[in-house]
């Protein structure tokens, strides 16, 4: 398990989305790795984040191709858990499993091809520097080159199963903003217009638009406003967060939306929504379902698969177009906590995996079944 070192350099750098120096020098680490295996390195320069990086393989053909994503970020600041330990089981650390550990994997695979003298053909990899504060940037670049492939395994967590994961939910991140006017709540109090009573009508119509059933959720997180208590409210907040499962729904919702910000519950107040989609729904498809029962052939076993709430750069990628698969990362638990951590043995599965399926790619220039070996 020598990638376990390898592992160790890169999750002891801290790499918080807004630490740039952090996030470069992880990614120079992934450089001089991939490099040494023929992959030439692109880097897309950021001022204030880390810089992008896409491996291209050292060999094309005209034919299929193969991305392989991943992302250098992770989400605690310098000094706040940057050690990494190990016991017979488990690994701990910032990234071990969220998603250093998952570019090991593939990274770790990748090698093992390369060794047993294997050329590598038309399997790229894009690390991204922002997914965890919701590829902002990061995003435009991966539908741009999204186009260019015609499969793409991303390599966050696997379940606690082993299951890759076909279908995760869409999310979007508003604010609005409501305009009243200020008045004295003693002497003044029907010439005031209240932002903050009106934020409260918002509040309530927009979290009817949950519905559960569809697995659309409606999440108003966050609520400011007014001056004091002597005073009406000239101004309020509403940040809220959607998630839903369908494009349906998400077509339902942003237009319930637009309404219940356009009218007024308060007489005399105004509201501006800002925010909008920030990665779209992924949703299970019959190619990503026939993907998976072509990997039960090459493997010759059983690949779980399943659906989450939780968003990545896969939703991206899927919403280009591209046949997508997430999950190929090992197992593990607490990301996001100073309890994360990553099982030893799903690496090992986990790297096999991905060698039995880059060597069948590479070979058959497709994951289809039928083809001869």
């Amino acid at each position: 398990m020598n990638y376990l070192k390898d592992l160790k350099t890169v999750v002891t750098i801290n790499s918080y989305t807004k630490n740039k120096s952090g996030v470069d020098k992880v990614g120079e680490v992934f450089d001089e790795w991939f490099e040494a295996l023929g992959f030439k390195t692109t880097i897309y320069k950021r001022e204030l984040i880390g810089n992008h990086r896409h491996y291209a393989s050292p060999h094309k053909i005209n034919s299929k191709k193969l991305l392989l994503l991943g992302h250098l970020d992770t989400v605690f600041p310098s000094g706040k858990f940057e050690n990494y330990t190990e016991d017979d089981e488990w690994v701990y650390g910032a990234g071990v499993c969220d998603m250093k550990g998952g570019i090991i994997v593939a990274l770790q695979a990748l090698r093992e091809l390369h060794t047993q003298g294997i050329e590598i053909e038309n399997i790229d990899i894009l690390l991204v520097s922002d997914e965890e504060t919701g590829s902002d940037d990061s995003k435009f670049l991966s539908s741009k080159l999204a186009t260019d492939y015609d499969y793409c395994f991303v390599y966050e967590a696997a379940g606690e199963d082993m299951e890759v994961v076909t279908g995760r939910k869409g999310v979007g991140t508003f604010h609005v903003d409501i305009t009243g006017l200020a008045a004295h709540a003693g002497n003044n109090y029907i010439d005031g217009n209240d932002a903050n009573l009106e934020a409260s009508y918002k509040l309530q119509e927009l979290v009817k638009l949950t519905n559960l059933e569809k697995g659309t959720t409606v999440n108003v997180g966050k609520i400011e406003g007014g001056i004091g208590a002597n005073t009406i409210s000239p101004h309020a907040n509403l940040l809220f967060e959607l998630r839903y499962k369908e494009v349906l729904e998400r077509d339902r919702v942003l237009a319930k939306i637009d309404e219940i910000v356009k009218h007024s519950y308060v007489d005399g107040t105004s509201s501006v929504l800002r925010g909008g989609i920030q990665r779209d729904v992924m949703q299970t498809s019959q190619n990503s379902l026939t993907l998976i029962k072509n990997i039960e052939t090459i493997i010759n076993k059983e690949l779980k698969y399943e659906e989450r709430g939780g968003v990545s750069d896969a939703n991206i990628i899927s919403a280009s177009g591209v046949t997508t698969l997430d999950g190929f990362g090992p197992f593990g638990d607490g990301d996001h906590t100073v309890h994360e951590r990553a099982n030893k043995e799903s690496f090992i599965s986990r790297i096999e995996m991905s060698k039995q399926l880059f060597r069948y790619f590479i070979k058959n220039k497709n994951f289809k079944r039928g083809v001869d070996e």
